[in-house]
């Protein structure tokens, strides 16, 4: 048996190529084309994807939408903090107690209050470790988001979100609210693009998972094996199960925009789930039985992310593809360019 371990899936990543700022005009990101089976790159652009579907595949979309979950608080004593309002997850209705990410140090029984509204008091209930707590609030926490949050760029961008971001850091279709991060590979995506692929025969369609934990906390052990992914809620309409069965049967091909989309359907579909707590964890070595195409972002080294699009290009294609990116001068991570794997 071979051991992986997560230093495998490591590359060196300059700021340089770190797109801090989404393009001038949605879209209008470059395309890099991986042919899984030859190694074959194609520089293309990001409305071209129709070129590379036909008539009865599916294109499935993440319909999430992200919450403006980056709240400003201040302690009693006056000290500054900031807390992050976690995904949404089956059972969450009652938004007046929930998970949250924070920065600097909180510890359980301290009052906070958000800086613009005295109002709203918040009790830290418990603190969970790694960074994590659980909040009590005397007002409604997705009200409090939507009225006085901003959006929770990664902290890799090290910059406070503008009004532009509310946003380019949502999808132009996002719809059920309950993200604490974009489906990135989606953010590139625009009416026109889905207008040809419709056009051409194309079906699109959705689905949603709270995208959260699950996605983008570190990986802190040494193996891959040893990882355990946080669950993430996921719920699939029927009329998209139905288009992916006939895709199949006919022959089409299952196109997932995004690694939320790869992992909701591979987790959900072959135990005939349509809603649920997705924690599955891809890696080498997985059998892919669902998806056939895979429209991603070029994600940061040794995240779960890479590993995933590692296990359905081949790392020994995608390792390749990554290093002729660096050199051509495409973006990386949430806000950069796009790759389709074929």
């Amino acid at each position: 048996m071979i051991v992986m371990k997560v230093s495998d899936f490591n590359y060196d990543l300059p700021d340089s190529v770190i797109a801090t700022h989404p393009p001038k005009v949605r879209g209008a990101s470059r395309l890099l084309v991986v042919d899984h089976v030859t190694g074959e790159l194609q520089d293309r652009h990001y409305g071209d994807l129709p070129e590379f579907l036909q008539a009865g595949d599916v294109v499935v979309l993440n319909d999430t939408r992200v919450m403006k979950s980056r709240l400003k608080v201040v302690k009693m004593n006056g000290v500054g903090r900031e807390i992050v309002i976690l995904e949404r997850h089956a059972g969450d209705d009652d938004w007046r107690r929930h998970r949250v990410m924070y920065r600097g140090s909180l510890k359980a029984g301290d009052k906070l209050r958000l800086a613009d509204l005295r109002s709203a008091e918040l009790v830290v209930e418990g603190v969970l470790g790694d960074g994590l707590a659980i909040i009590a609030s005397n007002t409604d926490l997705l009200m409090l988001t939507e009225e006085y949050g901003s959006p929770p760029l990664p902290p890799y961008m090290n910059r406070d979100a503008t009004p532009a971001d509310v946003e380019r850091y949502q999808t132009v279709f996002a719809d059920q609210a309950g993200s604490a991060a974009a489906p990135t590979a989606s953010l590139n995506m625009t009416k026109e693009t889905i207008a040809k692929l419709k056009i051409k025969g194309v079906k699109v369609r959705h689905l949603t998972l709270h995208v959260g934990l699950g996605t983008f906390l570190p990986i802190r052990v040494e193996t891959i094996e040893s990882h355990k992914m946080h669950a993430e809620y996921f719920t699939i309409p029927d009329g998209t199960i139905t288009a992916i069965a006939q895709a199949k049967s006919a022959g089409g091909r299952v196109v997932a925009v995004g690694t939320t989309v790869a992992r909701t359907l591979e987790y959900a579909l072959p135990q005939g789930l349509t809603t649920g707590e997705a924690d599955i964890f891809i890696y080498p070595g997985y059998d892919f039985k669902v998806v056939d195409v895979l429209l991603t972002n070029f994600h940061a080294p040794k995240s779960t992310v890479l590993m995933l699009t590692a296990a359905f290009a081949g790392w020994s294609k995608l390792k390749p593809a990554y290093e002729y990116a660096l050199v051509h001068d495409y973006k990386f991570l949430s806000y950069g360019d796009s790759m389709l794997v074929v």
